[in-house]
């Protein structure tokens, strides 16, 4: 199978139907569209990534930034567009923005359960570094807290962009 190309950018708000479409499809208690559009247009600490394929958001990536810490707040990939390598250029795209934005490091939240998304993190250089008890609402399972020190080199060029419309 070839694989399409795929655009990552900056997350805008013409977005956040599919996104929330991703979203509803992936999680058990899904954020809702007003929480992202809180998140782009409220949020001073938030940064979104979609991944476009084919025309359509494939997928979505987000983060909080703070001075030299960041925490990826979700991955999500279309279903239908898994096993294609998207989730990885997306969470690598993502750490290169949290670099270029300063941060140091990147934690984020796993299910226990969830062994494919563990050894993507994990081959991105992301280590386990605790268990966080009963972290999930819809099942109280455990979530592995993981964290990336391997962060991409910064790119000196980087400006950001305000272009969220």
């Amino acid at each position: 199978m070839t694989k399409e190309p795929v655009t990552i950018r900056r997350m805008r708000l013409k977005d956040l139907d599919a996104v929330t479409e991703i979203e509803n499809a992936t999680f058990a208690i899904p954020w809702s569209r007003e929480s992202f559009r809180q998140e782009l247009e409220r949020n001073v600490a938030a940064r979104y990534l979609v991944a476009e394929t084919e025309g359509q958001v494939a997928g979505y990536a987000g983060a909080w930034v703070i001075l030299d810490e960041s925490h990826i707040t979700n991955i999500a990939v279309r279903e239908e567009c898994r096993g294609r390598g998207i989730g990885r250029q997306l969470t690598y795209a993502l750490l290169q923005y949290l670099s270029n934005l300063g941060a140091s490091y990147a934690t984020l939240e796993v299910r226990v359960s969830n062994e494919r998304a563990q050894r993507l993190y994990e081959s991105l250089g992301f280590i386990r570094v605790g268990k966080r008890k009963r972290y999930y609402e819809d099942n109280q399972e455990d979530a592995w807290l993981m964290v990336c020190e391997q962060m991409p080199d910064a790119d000196p060029d980087f400006e950001e962009r305000e272009d969220q419309a």
